[in-house]
């Protein structure tokens, strides 16, 4: 399908979707409406219909970057390695571009992202990997393929929009960043409670016994990662030692949303979660007492991210670069930041619920592909009695 052709696609979309249907996942059809200029109806749908509904996503700004419109078309079939627990709005993300696109298509085959990560290295161990992309929920996991040489460098102009954190030598790119947040009651905490120096939590027994974790997660295990990297094995045992005493019984969950969950219903006053959880608590309860603070620098405001990377031996690296490509543009990062809540990675498209901007965060000074090295974590954690 030529530009011209997908414009009158898009324009068809665009025109049913003022009609009435925005912000939802029908396909509508039809032709543009009276006096409206073609290529302003592609853009006004291919925003609005990547764009999520509820409050978070109820007023957006101007979005800046670049568009579908000004990408080649998708034209061929992909096989990609999605990885992680947001694999299912991944697909919904692809199954728009497949609509957009009706000789584009995808072979997805969906697992945890380091067990994929794992089988592309054994893949190409032994020969080649069936897989054109591989999209992580995580940096770890794109870290560990690039060091086994199995990713191709990306286009430049593609991915220099991101913070240089997020593409390191340009072997992966981060398409939708999370961050490590104290989820607090607001019923029972003010911001100014949540110390500044996460590492300092278990000496301030401002939360004694009543905060709440879950250290199967896998993103509270990066998180310890990230700590033990920064802080050394040593002063990360004192602190999961030091946490244990506040951390127990049932404020022990098995997942984050549950950690936000319990914040916002009380049962805990604060907690440790990615900061989406939040947002998927007041997405669905909008006057849930519940917000997130970020410490400075250190672990407790790591900022991870997903990620794709092409992978070596494809014989569709121009299409990969080009979905890649895709990715980045305002209508997918509207999608991540609207939909998934995470951190959006071009800087014209901002975050919701009134979080700060990622450069208004304080990371630490972390390669985020020394996540990937979580063995030593999961046993520091086994040991301490965590696990």
């Amino acid at each position: 399908m030529d530009r011209s052709t997908r414009r009158r696609y898009l324009v068809g979309l665009g025109t049913a979707l003022t009609a009435g249907l925005a912000g939802c996942n029908d396909t509508p059809a039809g032709g543009p409406a009276n006096g409206t200029d073609a290529s302003e109806a592609a853009m006004e749908f291919s925003t609005e219909e990547f764009r999520g509904s509820g409050p978070l996503a109820g007023t957006r700004p101007p979005l800046e970057g670049p568009s579908i419109e000004d990408l080649p078309d998708l034209d061929g079939e992909l096989t990609i390695y999605i990885g992680g627990g947001e694999g299912g709005l991944y697909t919904q993300l692809l199954d728009k571009l497949t609509s957009i696109y009706p000789e584009f298509s995808t072979r997805p085959r969906r697992a945890p992202s380091t067990q994929l990560a794992n089988t592309i290295v054994d893949e190409l161990e032994g020969g080649n990997s069936p897989a054109d992309v591989f999209w992580a929920i995580d940096a770890g996991s794109l870290g560990l393929v690039a060091d086994a040489d199995g990713t191709l460098e990306l286009p430049s102009d593609t991915v220099d929009p991101v913070p240089d954190a997020f593409h390191p030598d340009d072997q992966w790119v981060g398409v939708a960043g999370r961050a490590r947040s104290v989820p607090y009651n607001t019923n029972t905490y003010a911001e100014s409670d949540i110390p500044d120096d996460v590492m300092t939590l278990p000496e301030t027994g401002s939360f004694d016994g009543n905060i709440g974790w879950a250290p199967t997660y896998s993103a509270f295990q990066a998180f310890v990662t990230a700590m033990r990297v920064l802080e050394g094995e040593s002063a990360t045992r004192s602190w999961l030692e030091g946490m244990q005493e506040y951390v127990t019984g049932s404020h022990v969950y098995p997942d984050e949303f549950l950690v936000s969950n319990a914040v916002a219903d009380g049962s805990i006053g604060a907690g440790f979660a990615n900061h989406y959880y939040a947002l998927r608590v007041k997405a669905a309860r909008p006057d849930a007492p519940i917000d997130v603070a970020f410490t400075s620098g250190d672990a407790g405001t790591l900022v991870n991210t997903a990620g794709v990377g092409t992978i070596r031996g494809t014989e569709k690296r121009e299409l990969a670069e080009t979905l890649v490509a895709h990715l980045l543009t305002v209508e997918a990062q509207e999608f991540f930041a609207t939909r998934t809540f995470a951190y959006p990675m071009i800087p014209g498209v901002p975050p919701v619920g009134g979080l700060p901007a990622i450069d208004e965060l304080s990371p630490p000074s972390l390669e985020l592909g020394e996540l990937s090295d979580v063995g030593p974590t999961i046993e520091l954690m086994r040991d301490v009695g965590v696990l």
